[in-house]
């Protein structure tokens, strides 16, 4: 009997797992906290906003990640696609602490962040007033804790967690 050239990819593969597992943990971060955003009405201050970039662009290189591995592409280029991950969920991480930071008072927030969120004009000819005076929640105000944790800090830990994900699927040989 001969052996198989063809290989199907499963999720014990040391290069598919990782990637999936990061990919669709940072796809599931960003999307509970537009969830709270879209559905809980929570309103997101500028740090807020700030901290989901590195899911937005890490959402798309994870996709990358997989259809290397899928297609059997070179290890080196899923390993650095998930190196990239592994570092952006650390930049993540590091908004979180800062932004954890600011609503414990421990150190000043961006100047952006000083102002809280009031009413929009019931004036439709007075709008675009509105935009120019209008601002966010206060990022020195946690709008929710849960265990203690605000939403950023519970990004820290989220960060944390995918940001070894990536990094040891990086690292593997």
């Amino acid at each position: 009997m001969e052996p198989s050239l063809s290989y199907e990819p499963t999720l014990t593969d040391r290069r598919l797992l990782p990637a999936l597992l990061s990919t669709l943990g940072m796809a599931a971060t960003v999307g509970g906290a537009l969830a709270f955003e879209h559905l809980g009405g929570y309103i997101p201050c500028a740090l807020c906003l700030t901290q989901r970039l590195p899911y937005y662009w890490g959402i798309p290189i994870g996709l990358l990640a997989i259809a290397t591995a899928v297609l059997r592409l070179p290890v080196r280029l899923t390993r650095l696609l998930l190196l990239v991950i592994g570092l952006l969920m650390l930049v993540g991480a590091g908004l979180g602490v800062y932004h954890s930071g600011v609503e414990w008072h421990f150190w000043e927030g961006p100047a952006t962040c000083a102002t809280t969120a009031s009413g929009v004009s019931s004036n439709v000819g007075d709008l675009l007033g509105d935009l120019n005076s209008k601002h966010g929640p206060s990022c020195t105000d946690a709008a929710l804790r849960v265990l203690g944790l605000s939403f950023a800090g519970w990004n820290v830990i989220a960060s944390l967690i995918l940001a070894g994900i990536a990094l040891r699927g990086a690292a593997r040989r």
